[in-house]
């Protein structure tokens, strides 16, 4: 019962003991640390532009945190993901700053409002929130998608681009990229506080996962010696350069070879499991409790890799810097 409720509170990116704290990480973009993982937070004169929202139930906080920078109204939202811990506060924000779904008529006539908050991501998302059962009010859903590889806007003197990772948490990942800041928001494709989350169910896999690493990589650009230049904000965890990536990626890549050669030996999931494939990383990325844990993570990993599991990704792609 204690793992199952860890695992809802999760879910829904709720913590009874974690505060919204403001971190600046350079040009005019700010992390928003939480309960339901990092909100990216850019502002300007035009207004300001949040990446992911957390949990509904941390509103307010946001908000307050936002306030600490800039009084004027949120604009856009971009998603990276349909996770309720990272999309759940959309909802709030679009009717407290005027949601594009429910547009108001103004005097003139066939004139209407239009401050309003605008939400971008990936087609897939809009998918996941929008499929039946699913619980998600309309005016939480993405009111702008995009099909292929990118999508781009203008917005506080900045271009801001959002590049979609196939197949690596889930299927509906973006990272989003300030180009005058150098700054990346990467979502949950990169986290600093344990193993890679991959939801096979959503159509996540490990080989995505190191696909969309290696796409940050190829963004950033180091000051010097791998330290500085751009700056890397994780889905949770602490603000971070190219060499964290780099070191994070390394370390999947690793498990990733690992396993698939005990699949290739022939050894089942409880046999790869027993041979540890994570030993050297566990005491830094491990658990053996919580929502997450190694197990977990070696499973799903298992089963994207496995050639005959319905959730096989395409040919591992050689590892770059």
């Amino acid at each position: 019962m204690k793992s199952l409720l860890a695992l809802l509170l999760w879910a829904v990116g709720v913590s009874f003991a974690q505060q919204i704290e403001v971190l600046p990480v350079q040009g005019n973009v700010y992390m928003l640390t939480g309960p339901g993982g990092n909100v990216t937070l850019q502002v300007g004169k035009s207004g300001v532009l949040l990446v992911d929202t957390q949990a509904a139930s941390v509103t307010n906080e946001v908000l307050v945190a936002i306030r600490k920078l800039s009084d004027k109204p949120v604009r856009y939202i971009l998603n990276t993901t349909s996770d309720p811990g990272h999309t759940g506060g959309n909802e709030n924000l679009a009717k407290t700053f005027g949601s594009a779904t429910e547009v108001s008529v103004v005097n003139t006539p066939g004139s209407t409002a239009t401050q309003t908050v605008a939400i971008l991501a990936h087609q897939k998302v809009l998918d996941r929130m929008s499929a039946a059962g699913s619980g998600r009010p309309d005016t939480a859903w993405p009111t702008d998608t995009y099909l292929g590889d990118e999508k781009e806007l203008y917005f506080n003197g900045e271009g801001v681009q959002m590049f979609h990772i196939p197949a690596a948490h889930t299927d509906g990942d973006s990272i989003v990229y300030f180009r005058r800041s150098d700054v990346i928001s990467a979502g949950d494709i990169f986290l600093t506080t344990g193993y890679p989350v991959i939801d096979l169910q959503r159509g996540g896999s490990l080989q995505g996962v190191i696909d969309g690493l290696n796409r940050i990589l190829d963004l950033a650009i180091p000051a010097h010696h791998e330290e500085g230049g751009t700056y890397v904000i994780p889905g949770h965890g602490r603000i971070c350069d190219e060499f964290d990536v780099l070191e994070y990626r390394d370390m999947v890549t690793i498990i990733r070879d690992r396993i698939q050669a005990l699949i290739g030996k022939g050894m089942t999931l409880e046999q790869v499991k027993a041979a540890k494939p994570t030993r050297d990383y566990d005491p830094e990325y491990g658990a053996t409790t919580g929502p997450w844990t190694t197990d977990m993570f070696v499973e799903a990993a298992y089963k994207s890799l496995k050639p005959d599991s319905a959730a096989a990704p395409r040919p591992a792609s050689a590892t770059r810097r």
